[in-house]
């Protein structure tokens, strides 16, 4: 045996005890972040965080079969607004608690995600693209014809949703500790999924579906399965969402916020689920800078991002691959 290969999983554990490094400092800072606001950061950052936080969720389930499954989706946001919008009606509708309304949002997902899902995942490359963008249009064009819930002007909701009667996300603070909590339970839970030997499969059938259906297993199921829990997530930030805001708007599921969605995966690093996490935090900063410089902020923004993610190449997380800080989940 060659010293190479003796040394190979030595340096294989190395670098696994090495990767929840930057995960875990993010996490601690974002922890820290209340703190440091009294005493110094604006206000306001605690709200734009959370957004960011509610957007990283989002952004890490679309992670899962854009970076792992190769699955480029141009409707993701579509989850985000069906999450949104039947946390709406049903607080509109006088259903506030929580543990009511989070089963119907995953439930909804999910029958959208099997029913779109069936029907994309018999396509590949391009044609994926625009059937998933194409199922994405219609949620939106449903949304805006809801004249009984506010249609193309949106849907303001009076009050928030309760746990058990309680009010959690009345107080900021602790809304912003029960998004983070939600962040970290999705990223644990997709961690895991890519880790088991779905997520493995998943993988190398992005590489040669071909080769993965020889070995007996049936890619279209897994692929399926991989969108569907997909979009339960992204339905998760859009009951999030909604709580936040506290306003339900067909925007939520335009093309544009899709389009942003995949702006903040690429952003952060495609493939690095904690990369997902930071794109969207780099995404929501960098737009709230620039809109107070300027009214006309996105054309800078555009192509800053694209000149940033052409030159760097691989994200923030391959920048700081580069740098020697981060490595590959």
């Amino acid at each position: 045996m060659s010293l190479a290969t003796a040394d190979a999983p030595t340096a294989q554990k190395s670098t696994a005890a090495r990767r929840p490094i930057v995960a875990i400092a993010l996490f601690t800072l974002l922890a820290l972040l209340p703190v440091a606001v009294s005493p110094g950061l604006p206000a306001h950052w605690m709200t734009l965080v959370t957004r960011a936080m509610i957007f990283g969720i989002a952004a890490l389930s679309l992670d899962l079969i854009l970076g792992v499954g190769g699955l480029v989706s141009f409707g993701h946001a579509a989850f985000v607004g069906i999450g949104a919008y039947v946390t709406g009606i049903m607080i509109t509708e006088g259903r506030t608690e929580a543990l009511l309304i989070l089963p119907v949002v995953l439930a909804v997902c999910a029958l959208f995600g099997v029913v779109t899902g069936y029907v994309s995942l018999r396509t590949r490359g391009v044609t994926f693209i625009m059937i998933t963008l194409a199922f994405g249009q219609m949620v939106y064009f449903l949304a805006q014809a809801l004249s009984a819930y506010g249609g193309d002007d949106g849907l303001t909701l009076y009050e928030r949703s309760t746990v058990l009667g309680f009010d959690p996300f009345k107080n900021r603070i602790g809304f912003f500790y029960a998004v983070l909590g939600v962040l970290l339970a999705c990223y644990l839970l997709v961690s895991v999924i890519v880790a088991s030997r779905f997520g493995r499969v998943l993988r190398a059938a992005r590489e040669n579906a071909t080769r993965v259906s020889v070995t007996g297993f049936h890619v279209s199921r897994i692929r399926l399965a991989a969108y569907v829990i997909s979009g339960m997530i992204a339905g998760l930030s859009g009951f999030l969402l909604a709580n936040q805001t506290e306003f339900v708007s067909p925007a939520y599921m335009s093309w544009p916020r899709s389009g942003e969605l995949i702006f903040m995966v690429v952003l952060g690093g495609v493939g690095s689920l904690h990369g997902a996490i930071i794109g969207a935090l780099a995404f929501l900063f960098a737009e709230d800078v620039l809109a107070g410089w300027t009214e006309h902020w996105k054309v800078i923004f555009g192509p800053m991002i694209v000149l940033f993610v052409l030159f760097t190449r691989g994200g923030i997380v391959g920048l700081m691959r580069k740098l020697g800080v981060a490595h590959h989940d």
